[in-house]
């Protein structure tokens, strides 16, 4: 009944733990996973065309300084040629004043064709869009950041689970080989009269809980890895194998940085700080535009005493000034808006300043406790390897019995299992306190 496996499993975990690397060829390492998600995450690649998007919008608002030519051209039929009433005394100076008769001018066949030109000489609207699409960039780069971390987040994690299920299999694995082993010795003690019927129906109800427990670890394990290979933006048929080495390291300090969160808000606070800016400019301040126009001006008649169709060139230069006056208070009212844009996003900055310092102390506090626990439990497991095999020894002798056997085991199992969750803990914690401080660096 030596249940050497226990042992060997667990000088092997700490050499994974403690460094230890073993050949894993077809494993993903988490740097891997990373970096393939970088390429294929549709969600990085969502973010990656909004900042083209953006960069068009800038280019959109600039565009709006370079001159616009128009080509128009149009034709008329007047089937009436419109009337005009004209004085009387006009044509005959002895008639009395007051008195108009109407006259009919132009010819039927018009034709107009000319360029129109249009430039901004100054338009506090058009200035102010191209600095609020230029912070607006700079704020969609972030998002992108924030993006990246997020997904840095997720895979970290859900690798981090994978590695602890993954190490849960092979305890469970190792500890149902025991199980089973130690079933059949029982059965061939109960078949000498050295062991009960009840000592046998414990060991196997202990392995039938072993191979459910295995079973439902195994499907947790899928389902990570299934999320797992969405975070990376690959099929979900594809075959995927993690490196179970836990890069387990000891505690160091990470030195403070604006969070992404406090630098978006900061970028947000220039962005409505400008809109209201150029509102204000809109409101007051004039928009001077240069304007021209060339063309030819046609007129025909068909008809008696003689048909014709004659073109007059017409062209003219100049500058167009516009100041509203009165718009309805439709600017006052953005106006307002803003402000209280502004205060929100003021508001919002100081609660999240104070959200991310009590985070912060929340995780590290957090990451002590489960360094303390991984320390912790590392004892335990090495202590209740020695009761194990010290059982095994007496039991061997006489002087345990089959129960003495199966407390020491479970209690061997347990510690292993609160050892895995401390790691987890722990890697968790400091995953967290890495964002929280603005540690996390997606490396390219």
């Amino acid at each position: 009944m030596k249940l050497a496996n226990i042992h060997k499993h667990f000088i092997a975990l700490l050499l994974i733990i403690g460094g230890f690397k073993s050949a894993q060829a077809q494993a993903w390492t988490l740097q891997q996973c990373i970096d393939t998600a970088q390429v294929h995450n549709k969600n990085l690649q969502m973010s990656r065309n909004n900042i083209a998007i953006g960069e068009q919008r800038e280019k959109e608002a600039k565009a709006n300084l370079i001159p616009k030519v128009t080509a128009n051209a149009d034709y008329k039929y007047f089937t009436n040629l419109p009337y005009q009433l004209l004085p009387v005394n006009a044509f005959n100076p002895a008639l009395p004043e007051g008195e108009y008769r109407e006259m009919q001018f132009g010819v039927p066949h018009n034709i107009n064709a000319n360029l129109q030109l249009s430039m901004p000489l100054y338009n506090p609207q058009v200035y102010g869009a191209i600095q609020t699409t230029k912070i607006a960039s700079e704020l969609t780069d972030l998002q992108y950041q924030k993006t990246e971390e997020q997904i840095y987040f997720e895979i970290s994690n859900l690798y981090y689970n994978a590695q602890i299920l993954h190490h849960q299999l092979a305890f469970i694995d190792s500890n149902l080989i025991n199980a089973e082993r130690l079933l059949k010795n029982m059965q061939l003690l109960n078949e000498q009269l050295l062991a009960k019927g009840t000592d046998v129906s414990k060991v196997k109800l202990q392995v039938s809980q072993l191979t459910t427990q295995k079973e439902t670890i195994k499907s947790k394990y899928e389902q990570v890895l299934n999320a797992l290979k969405l975070a990376m933006g690959i099929s979900i048929e594809q075959n995927l194998q993690i490196d179970p080495n836990i890069q387990y390291q000891n505690t160091k300090e990470y030195t403070p940085a604006s969070t992404l969160d406090i630098r978006i808000i900061k970028t947000q606070n220039r962005l409505l700080s400008s809109e209201l800016n150029t509102l204000n400019k809109s409101r007051f301040l004039p928009s001077l535009n240069l304007v021209g126009m060339y063309g030819t001006t046609g007129f025909g008649y068909k008809g008696q005493p003689a048909s014709f169709l004659d073109f007059y060139p017409i062209g003219f230069a100049g500058i167009q000034l516009s100041y509203p006056l009165f718009n309805g208070t439709v600017t006052l009212r953005k106006i307002n808006q803003k402000t209280l844009e502004l205060r929100n996003n003021e508001l919002q900055f100081g609660l999240l300043t104070e959200q991310n310092n009590m985070q912060v102390e929340n995780a590290k506090l957090q990451r002590e406790v489960a360094k303390k626990t991984v320390e912790t439990t590392t004892e335990q497991i090495q202590l209740a390897l020695t009761i194990y095999e010290q059982t095994i020894l007496q039991q061997k002798q006489g002087t345990a019995s089959l129960t003495d056997v199966l407390l020491a085991d479970n209690a061997l199992r347990e510690a292993q299992q609160t050892y895995l969750s401390a790691v987890i803990d722990y890697l968790k914690a400091d995953l967290e306190l890495k964002k929280l401080t603005g540690n996390i660096s997606i490396i390219k």
